[in-house]
């Protein structure tokens, strides 16, 4: 977990915490209750609240940060602010959960792109050779062969793909030959 999402579990602990104090309470007048249940909901929620007055803002009114605030605002009007806190605080868990899966995502794509082979067997149509692979010379490009008809007799085009965006250490330009069966 970064630092930006311990602190977002702290925070949402803490407004999970409030909630659970307040819900214990004994009944208290409705402009009493409403204030103590803003501490919890703008603790958890205001980046949210944050997010789609930005988005209003800019335009784009039609964002999930707007929705949750849509939501939560109204179930504060209804006067069910449990529900009010709840749900942003649900969202705010389900957000923080998105985050340490990308995070791990991105970490493990990361750790796959720093595998590199020592070197690559290149067979161009009937020619074999081994070629030493080196940080100052990458592959440009390489031959796959997708089946092993008679190349000469079946080979009907030729499709070229750059793997450039996905790989930095390794950018590739990869010629395939189509085969009819």
């Amino acid at each position: 977990m970064t630092k930006k999402q311990k602190k977002m579990l702290y925070r949402i602990i803490a407004a999970l915490a409030l909630v659970l104090v307040l819900k214990l309470l004994p009944p208290l007048p409705t402009s009493v209750e409403l204030l103590l249940y803003c501490i919890p909901y703008l603790v958890v929620g205001w980046d949210v609240l944050r997010k789609a007055l930005l988005g209003i803002k800019n335009r784009q009114p039609f964002d999930e940060c707007f929705l949750m605030a849509v939501a939560t605002v109204g179930a504060f009007a209804l006067g069910d602010y449990v529900e009010g806190c709840a749900v942003i605080i649900f969202y705010q868990i389900g957000e923080l959960f998105q985050g340490v899966a990308v995070g791990k995502s991105r970490r493990s794509i990361s750790a796959l792109m720093d595998i590199r082979p020592d070197y690559a067997n290149i067979e161009p149509i009937f020619l074999k050779q081994d070629i030493v692979l080196k940080q100052s010379s990458p592959i440009k490009k390489l031959l796959i062969l997708l089946s092993p008809l008679d190349i000469e007799e079946n080979i009907t085009a030729l499709w070229d793909i750059d793997l450039s965006p996905i790989s930095s250490k390794l950018p590739l330009s990869m010629i395939c030959p189509l085969y009819y069966v």
